[in-house]
This record gives C-alpha cells, sequence and structure tokens, in this order.
C-alpha cells in the first residue's frame, strides 16, 4: 500500500467515525426530547437520495413554538412571612403616604386621581378585584400615572373568618384581574378591616406581597365631615405615617374634598407624599 493510499483510508475511517457520533448524536437529542415531552422522537429524513414531504402529525410539530400567546407570568417575588402589618415607611425626611382602599368608583376615584396628578404626587390604591373588573379604565390610568396598585381581595371579606382555600382565592383573583388590567402584579396587600391572621400573612408572602396596614385612619367611611377628616390628617401627619382613606364603599364626597384641601397643605408644610420601596430578599 502507497503512502497516499495509507492516507485516503485514514481520512475514509476519520470521516465514518464522525459521521457515526453525530447519527449517535441526533438521536440521543431525539430522545432526550421525547423524554420531556412524552412524545416519540421524530426520525430524520436521509441526506441523500429523492425524499417525499409528509404532513407532520400534531405532535410532531409541538415542540416547535417556543413563545405563548402572550407575555409569561412572572413568577412571585420571594416575601419574608411577616408577623405583623408595616404601619409606616421608612425614608429620609418629611415622608408620608397616602393610600384609597376599596376602589375603583367611577362616581370618587377620578376626582382623587386628578387632584393628585394636580400636584404631581404619587398614592398607593388598595382595590377589591370585583370594582377593577367593572373598572378597568381606571386601574390602567393609575398605571399611567405612577401610582401603585395594591390588593385589598376580591369582595372585601372579613378574612379571619374564611378558609384558608377561600382567603387565597379571594387574594389570587384579585392579583390576576390586576395583573391583567395594571400589567403588574400587585406587591401589597391590606387585609379588608385591618384584620390580619397567620394564613393572610403566609398566603400574602406566597403570592410575592407585603403586608401595609396605616398609621393614621381618617375614618372618612363614616362620613364625619370633611372639616373632621382634614382635622385627623393634618393632627397625625409625621414622617413615614400612611394615611388611610377611602374612594369606594359609600359616599365619599368627603373625602374627595378633603383631598384637595389637606393635600397642598401637606406640601406646603415640607412633607414629601411619596410611595413605599420594595425591598426584596
Amino acid at each position: 500500500m502507497t503512502k497516499d493510499q495509507s492516507l485516503t483510508g485514514l481520512l475514509t475511517r476519520r470521516r465514518a467515525l464522525l459521521a457515526g457520533a453525530a447519527a449517535v448524536g441526533a438521536a440521543g437529542t431525539a430522545g432526550l426530547f421525547a423524554t420531556v415531552t412524552g412524545e416519540k422522537p421524530i426520525r430524520p429524513a436521509p441526506a441523500a437520495g429523492p425524499q417525499t414531504h409528509r404532513a407532520l402529525k400534531p405532535s410532531a410539530y409541538r415542540l416547535e413554538p417556543l413563545t405563548g400567546y402572550g407575555p409569561p407570568r412572572a413568577a412571585p417575588r420571594r416575601v419574608l412571612v411577616r408577623r405583623r402589618p408595616f404601619l409606616r415607611v421608612s425614608g429620609r425626611g418629611r415622608t408620608i403616604v397616602l393610600t384609597f382602599d376599596d376602589g375603583p368608583d367611577p362616581r370618587y376615584t377620578p376626582h382623587i386621581l386628578d387632584t393628585l396628578r394636580e400636584y404631581d404626587v404619587r398614592a398607593m390604591f388598595f382595590v377589591c378585584g370585583e370594582m377593577v373588573a367593572d373598572n378597568k379604565e381606571l386601574v390602567a390610568r393609575m398605571a399611567d400615572e405612577g401610582h401603585v396598585v395594591g390588593n385589598h381581595t376580591w369582595s372585601h371579606p372579613l378574612l379571619t373568618r374564611l378558609s384558608r382555600g377561600r382567603i387565597r382565592a379571594e387574594m389570587e383573583r384579585t392579583c390576576d384581574v390586576v395583573e391583567e388590567t395594571y400589567g403588574e402584579r400587585p406587591a401589597w396587600f391590606r387585609a379588608p378591616y385591618g384584620a390580619w391572621n397567620r394564613a393572610t400573612f403566609q398566603l400574602g408572602a406566597e403570592l410575592g406581597m407585603e403586608p401595609l396596614a396605616w398609621t393614621i385612619d381618617t375614618l372618612d367611611w363614616t362620613t364625619p365631615g370633611t372639616g373632621t377628616i382634614i382635622h385627623r390628617v393634618a393632627n397625625g401627619a409625621a414622617p413615614g405615617v400612611v394615611v388611610l382613606s377611602h374612594d369606594a364603599g359609600g359616599d365619599r364626597s368627603q373625602s374627595v374634598r378633603a383631598l384637595r384641601a389637606y393635600l397642598p397643605r401637606l406640601l406646603d408644610s415640607g412633607y414629601f407624599v411619596t410611595v413605599p420601596e420594595r425591598k426584596y430578599r
């Protein structure tokens, strides 16, 4: 055998080995997909010779799309299970947080949003899912104007009287409708009536939400008068406090008028109206 013939034989054997490795790799890849999906591996077509194209069965092309019909839902953020809700917020200077519960309500929420926009401040709205379902455009406006939308359950029940499964349903259903409308899942949760228990803290954390209560209760739901609401906010104002008001659940015209009066006074007194920041662990 000549030197050239020996070299040719060596190259031929090398090509055969590479071709065999490629075939084994292709078969292994097909086997891997079959293991994950439960589908039979798709055999590759021969590399040479006349080929006939057959329509693939549905099971054969399920692996092709890598995108769904919409953006994937983000996994809930890791949140510590608290033993009590936050009552205040930390921050530098004279910060204060305004919160509004039970909405959105087309009779009152737009007026509150108008006032907040006029003074260029952000607030938090703890919404009820059943109200969101009927007033999605207001929640979309909250998002557009930079406000934070929190979870206040679907139907505003007393959670401490519900089973764990019903508590989760109230929370999760509201998370879903807020995400659908607002574009993000709520990062904050407030229990109706301020009634917290171990299950509410655990389930809220599982859904990626921190519990927030309040420092100043305006008791505006009792319709005490516009002047009384203003007085309660002015007397209770201090760095880091959280003010509770309502934009739904009854006649909230006093709440609307009170905000228009006390908000500029807070700003003139040097308060910075803000929203809390989340620190994920």
